[in-house]
């Protein structure tokens, strides 16, 4: 049976991590998420994560797949979680996370691999591989410094103690708290989808390969894409529809 879902409503795509009670991020999960990934629709302007049921968004590997681990086989499963969360990062359409409920270890980096993250009042998160003598393996060593700074993320990462949705919201973790996450997370992927598609998609690009690199080249970026952007039909639609104080009807080209 099928541990992740997707479907699309009103041009949101929706990935559903659905293993409860806590979802765990086993190699099934792992696999048919990459699938999904691989092959979400263009209709779909904004793709929303989130996870099934009443405990947890995702908390964390599946841990009856360690004992057995080595060096080369510790090495392979966190290449391929890596994989598969830049696959996240590397989709054209913006990433909401919708947490309830525990976003732990590798249910973190998922989330962190996003472009932001709603979460409800009684979720939590941490990534608390130390406790279990490892390290984060699936993005967290790297993602969570860019996120919330090396001094926080570090103080996290190194006592594997889990923050609340409140602390997680003041330290910049999560952009939101809401009682619904996931109608939250609608909620802005339909404000997203009135936006020009073109540029909403040029903007994650830029963000991302900016923060990649030095802001002199990041500045190059913007440019380069700006002036692409000068050449599309939405520009003058966005442009006229401003002069003529109207919703402009963007179409994507």
């Amino acid at each position: 049976m099928s541990k992740v879902t997707y479907i699309e409503e009103q041009g949101v795509g929706i990935i559903e991590v659905n293993s409860p009670p806590v979802n765990a991020l086993d190699q099934q999960v792992l696999t048919e998420l990459s699938g999904i990934l691989d092959n979400v629709s263009n209709e779909a302007g904004v793709i929303i994560i989130t996870g099934a049921g009443e405990k947890a968004f995702v908390a964390g590997a599946d841990i009856n797949e360690f004992p057995q681990l080595k060096r080369r086989d510790g090495e392979a499963l966190s290449l391929k979680g890596q994989s598969v969360f830049q696959k996240i990062v590397d989709l054209k359409q913006p990433v909401i996370a919708a947490i309830d409920g525990f976003a732990l270890g590798g249910g973190l980096e998922l989330a962190l691999a996003c472009d932001f993250r709603i979460a409800t009042p009684r979720s939590q998160f941490g990534l608390p591989e130390v406790k279990l003598g490892i390290i984060p393996g699936y993005g967290g060593t790297q993602r969570l410094p860019r996120l919330i700074g090396n001094g926080k993320a570090k103080q996290m990462i190194y006592s594997g103690e889990f923050l609340s949705a409140d602390q997680a919201y003041h330290i910049g973790l999560i952009e939101e708290i809401a009682e619904s996450a996931m109608e939250e997370a609608m909620s802005w992927a339909q404000k997203i989808l009135r936006r020009g598609p073109i540029a909403v998609q040029a903007t994650k690009r830029a963000i991302n390969q900016g923060l990649e690199t030095n802001i002199l080249h990041g500045l190059q970026i913007e440019a380069r894409l700006f002036g692409e952007i000068c050449e599309t039909e939405d520009k003058n639609e966005g442009v006229h529809a401003f002069f003529e104080r109207r919703e402009a009807n963007f179409t994507g080209k």
